[in-house]
């Protein structure tokens, strides 16, 4: 069984707290570590290019949109929607709520957690809703205009 010698036993502890202070710095840098979720809380609300209402809105979301929140500046908020976009919104629009989005063209909203359940109406990719309860693969929504049924799990963000 081969020794190893006193300098390679020092340059391995120092290679493994090299990276111990990356993997570190990465896990607790302001973007990597938020990454939490949270939603649009007012009727309408502007989306910036940047953390100021000096800079340019660049499109409006509704209530109950939600965010994946990736980095904070002040009082405004970078976010990550279900398609990858970004922009930032004051802190002040979000909420801590369990909203969903739908992801496909077209999603059925039934009255009951099952496909032998009426369909009550159909939505488009896009359309954000309130989660009010889970059953199975099921989910009970409400829309911002209180319209509720409930939809699969597959359909949403």
């Amino acid at each position: 069984m081969a020794m190893r010698s006193q300098d390679t036993d020092r340059h391995h502890r120092m290679t493994m707290g090299i990276w111990a202070m990356a993997l570190a710095a990465v896990l607790f840098s302001g973007g990597l570590a938020l990454a939490e979720r949270q939603a649009v809380g007012s009727p309408v609300a502007n989306i910036r290019s940047g953390p100021g209402s000096k800079y340019e809105i660049i499109w409006k979301v509704g209530q109950y949109h939600p965010l994946e929140i990736v980095e904070k500046s002040g009082n405004w908020f970078r976010f990550k929607d279900f398609e990858g976009d970004t922009g930032w919104i004051h802190k002040s629009l979000v909420r801590k709520l369990p909203t969903l989005i739908t992801t496909k063209p077209v999603c059925n909203v039934r009255s009951g957690p099952g496909t032998g359940y009426d369909v009550r109406f159909t939505v488009e990719k896009g359309i954000p809703f309130k989660k009010l309860k889970t059953k199975g693969s099921w989910i009970q929504v409400e829309h911002a205009d209180g319209d509720r049924g409930w939809i699969h799990k597959s359909l949403v963000w």
